[in-house]
């Protein structure tokens, strides 16, 4: 499997010219799986037109920016990204896959973030690539229980004013004055910020 890294054209996946690329895409770089952020294609006044993209380190969340002429080709990863459902954790993050009742472990650098949001049940997408757990993709946003916040003050819903909540996973998010202890809140896996109360 290895052999297919290096390999353009002749082998493995076929190279993708940079004008083509989309969101979510993932692509090989430097021996390292990234997925397409942003693309931005632009035609300057003078001179030939050139892609910025933004892509993210699929192992580690960093996100990147990096620019290719309009003729340039990058071999897409032959990486796959598998609907698992989340376990538990100790040492490391326990997810399934639900139809084949595989499991993977992550350690907690490659889940990053992500722990934040994470609860028994949430589906997620592992993205595996040669046999391994590179990194994980949530949901937009996850539903989450207030195990502690101070008292909600009725009727405060104009001010703007915040407190701050913990939830379930031991995450602490700006909530407005109103959210009581025991509610369920949507909460935004991307920005970690406070959506609205989960409908019942």
């Amino acid at each position: 499997m290895s052999s297919l890294i290096f390999c353009l054209g002749e082998c493995g996946m076929p190279p993708v010219s940079v004008n083509n690329l989309r969101r979510g895409q993932l692509v090989l770089i430097d021996n390292t799986v990234f997925s397409i952020v942003e693309y931005q294609h632009v035609k300057p006044g003078k001179g030939p037109a050139f892609v910025r993209v933004k892509i993210k380190n699929a192992a580690t969340g960093a996100v990147i920016d990096r620019t290719y002429a309009g003729k340039e080709k990058l071999e897409e990863a032959d990486a796959r990204r598998i609907k698992m459902q989340f376990l538990y954790a100790d040492d490391h993050w326990h997810f399934m896959d639900q139809e084949t009742y595989d499991q993977v472990a992550l350690p907690e650098e490659d889940v990053g973030d992500a722990k934040n949001y994470l609860t028994e049940g949430v589906e997620a997408e592992i993205l595996m690539w040669e046999g391994k757990a590179l990194g994980i993709e949530l949901p937009a946003a996850v539903t989450l229980k207030v195990t502690y916040t101070e008292p909600g003050i009725k009727g405060d819903t104009a001010t703007g004013a915040k407190k701050k909540a913990t939830l379930e996973t031991g995450y602490e998010v700006d909530v407005p004055l109103f959210i009581e202890e025991g509610e369920v809140l949507k909460i935004d896996t991307r920005t970690g910020s406070y959506l609205e109360r989960a409908k019942s």
